[in-house]
């Protein structure tokens, strides 16, 4: 015997034609583009195989972990040492509320926070202005002055812990508020570790407007970079994130380009400022969404780095200049609030995307980001799925393991192909900024995002729980509602005693020392809409049509809002009787189509083990108190069932008397038999459901 086993003796290497000739071969004939090739809505083809021919033989483009250009990257040795940056997200309105679960994410393993300001704050408007009346909803904390954000970060250690913010369009005041903290708690400048996030295009993107003109933004944003990069070493003052458009419906590839392109726009802006190419490539972070489409999400973090390194090398800038600095985040277009368990599995192979595609920060969403504010046991839950991965699986300790993957490497290439292209035409239009106000991006988005509406539609692009396998059953998971007024009003009732209404606020206007003048302001006592208004916020606004986040369970979620709100008034949901022709093996496979089918729309299913006659299914039918019904059987009984069923259907009372299965050449015999509609695989699912719950009377419109 052997004793040395070699796989490679049992398995021989095959060639790639004669591979190819083979498949062909048990095609019989379908085509192998159509059959085993993936089309993505990136326009990126993915082969059923790889091999070395996908790599290329002279060359290694792809170079070395923490070595121009950081495709593999951005620091030799990745995570392996320190581990991901569990960096979450807090949004809760209440201050005291959201410290107490800041505290309980730091206890529980999160090493930085990201903390959102309400939509007011964002906005550069005090929690007692007039204008917040517009806001339904605060959408963030209800901080606006240093004293609140003292409060939020109560027993908070920052000189330890990093603290990121979501700031909108005020972020030059809402830099200056935790500037002033900085201050306050006596953390020297070496110490602090944070974020300012300034990021007016995101925010333009978004809200559908600035308060202020883009150019002036510009500037601010210029002022607070060259501020920071001089007086804090260890915080960034710029975010490049591109979840507006990601979620409005963006490809992996438009992703990719409107973030390099943003980026390009802002160095722009530094360098014109007077900052050096390394200090302000240096001072901006990247931000972006990880879906479950795990292995695209992969290669589009790896590609974003290898493309920001080429711009940066473009702008002047050499060795580690280009090394991106990157932040993850779990994308909530994919987040469902039916069946928000499910959502647990999603946050788990996203997260895994972003540390396996080189995040340096990740943030992990709970379960029931859907359904509103999340409590406790969810955010334990996200905080976990990231240790788990980190230290129980240990994906950390492996720099770039996707690397030598001629899969990976290859759609790596593919993607950051396509998005230079994209980049480039960008940059035809006159860059990001041009682009997006004259609605350029908006249009690009809407094509892009069609095909993929169509393949939710027909449910080739499944979504657990919603359009596939449907729980009409499942219990409710309700979360808290946040009283808006009494939080506006204890926020309002904070500032009168806080605000500074005697600080000197006069250099904030015009002035190329904006950021010194707003953080002596905020140590002052000036609130953000104290510094918002004596920046000019409001005087003259820029404005275009926002875009609109599209989660992709949205359509079918509708449905079932509609038919909850329908069992709630009429005691029952719309119903749908099946009428199983024939032995089980024959109906079985087309019944739970339907049943899947119609409960994705929110339609209770009525079925049976199947009637052998047709005067059968039709007294069941009347007994069930339906006025649809479904006939589901096989391609062999369909001829001689059909005619007689439909006709006897129709006779009964059935309003709609449906077929699953495709018709073929039967179509019109049957129509003219009774048939009303035809539902098969690739049809369009929510056209059907939305004109059969219009004729329930359960939708109006």
């Amino acid at each position: 015997m052997d004793t040395e086993f070699k796989l490679s003796d049992d398995f021989p290497s095959v060639a790639y034609d004669e591979w190819r000739k083979m498949v062909e071969k048990d095609l019989k004939g379908a085509p192998f583009e159509k059959k085993l090739v993936t089309h993505t809505f990136e326009g990126v083809d993915l082969q059923p195989i790889y091999t070395s021919r996908d790599w290329p033989a002279d060359d290694d483009p792809f170079g070395v972990p923490g070595f121009p250009n950081f495709l593999r990257g951005s620091t030799a040795l990745g995570s392996a040492e320190s581990g991901w940056d569990l960096r979450q997200e807090h949004a809760h309105p209440d201050i005291e509320t959201a410290n107490r679960a800041i505290l309980a994410d730091l206890e529980g393993g999160a090493t930085s926070i990201l903390v959102r300001l309400d939509t007011a704050a964002r906005r550069g408007l005090d929690a007692d202005d007039e204008r917040v009346r517009e806001f339904a909803k605060c959408d963030g904390i209800s901080a606006f002055h240093v004293d609140d954000l003292d409060a939020v970060l109560r027993e908070v250690d920052v000189s330890l812990v990093g603290v990121a913010l979501e700031p909108g369009s005020a972020f030059l005041p809402a830099a200056a508020q935790l500037v002033a903290l900085w201050r306050r708690r006596g953390t020297a400048p070496d110490e602090a570790r944070g974020c300012f996030n300034a990021d007016p295009l995101a925010a333009l993107a978004s809200d559908g407007g600035l308060p202020i003109p883009v150019d002036r933004a510009m500037e601010m944003l210029a002022d607070l970079t060259y501020w920071t990069a001089h007086q804090y070493p260890h915080v960034t003052a710029v975010q490049v994130s591109t979840a507006s458009y990601h979620h409005a419906g963006a490809t992996a590839v438009q992703d990719i380009a409107f973030a390099m392109a943003t980026g390009i726009e802002y160095l722009r802006a530094m360098i014109d400022s007077g900052l050096e190419i390394d200090r302000a490539a240096q001072q901006i972070e990247f931000s972006m969404c990880v879906g479950t489409h795990q292995f695209l999400s992969i290669a589009k973090l790896r590609a974003a780095r290898s493309l920001w390194a080429r711009v940066v090398e473009a702008c002047g800038g050499t060795g580690n200049d280009g090394a991106m600095r990157l932040h993850a985040q779990v994308s909530r277009r994919v987040l469902t609030a039916r069946d928000p368990y499910v959502n647990l599995l999603r946050n788990t192979v996203a997260v895994f995307a972003a540390g396996i595609g080189g995040a340096t920060a990740i943030t992990s969403v709970p379960f029931d980001a859907a359904l509103g504010l999340p409590d406790g046991s969810s955010r334990r839950v996200a905080r976990n799925t990231l240790h788990l991965l980190q230290d129980e699986s240990h994906l950390n300790r492996v720099v770039d393991p996707a690397g030598g993957s001629w899969y990976m490497d290859s759609l790596t290439q593919e993607l950051g192909s396509e998005a230079w292209s994209l980049l480039q035409e960008i940059e035809r239009q006159g860059g990001m900024r041009v682009a997006l106000t004259n609605g350029w991006v908006s249009k690009q988005i809407e094509s892009a995002y069609a095909p993929r509406a169509k393949s939710i539609a027909t449910r080739k692009e499944g979504i657990t729980g919603v359009s596939e396998f449907p729980n009409l059953a499942e219990d409710p998971v309700d979360r808290e509602e946040v009283d808006v007024s009494k939080v506006r009003e204890a926020a309002a009732s904070r500032l009168a005693t806080a605000r500074a209404d005697d600080v000197q606020l006069g250099a904030l206007r015009g002035s190329d020392q904006r950021t010194a003048a707003a953080v002596e302001a905020a140590v002052a006592g000036a609130s953000i809409g104290q510094l918002a208004r004596a920046m000019g916020f409001g005087e003259q606004a820029a404005t275009i049509p926002p875009l609109v986040p599209r989660p992709f369970a949205a359509p079918y979620e509708q449905l079932r809002d509609a038919s909850d709100a329908w069992l709630a008034e009429h005691g029952q949901r719309p119903r749908v009787f099946l009428a199983n022709m024939g032995p089980i093996a024959h109906h079985t496979a087309r019944a739970t189509f339907s049943k899947n089918f119609f409960e994705s729309g929110g339609f209770e299913v009525l079925s049976n083990d199947g009637f052998a006659e047709a005067d059968a299914a039709v007294a069941g039918f009347g007994e069930s108190g339906a006025s649809i019904a479904v006939i589901c059987s096989s391609d062999k009984l369909y001829p001689e069932v059909v005619p007689e069923i439909a006709a006897k259907l129709k006779a009964a009372g059935a309003r709609t008397v449906v077929l699953a299965g495709h018709p073929g050449d039967n179509e019109d015999a049957w129509r003219a038999a009774g048939v009303d509609r035809f539902i098969f695989i690739k049809c369009d699912v929510l056209t059907t459901l939305r004109e059969l719950l219009r004729e329930e009377g359960v939708l109006q419109s």
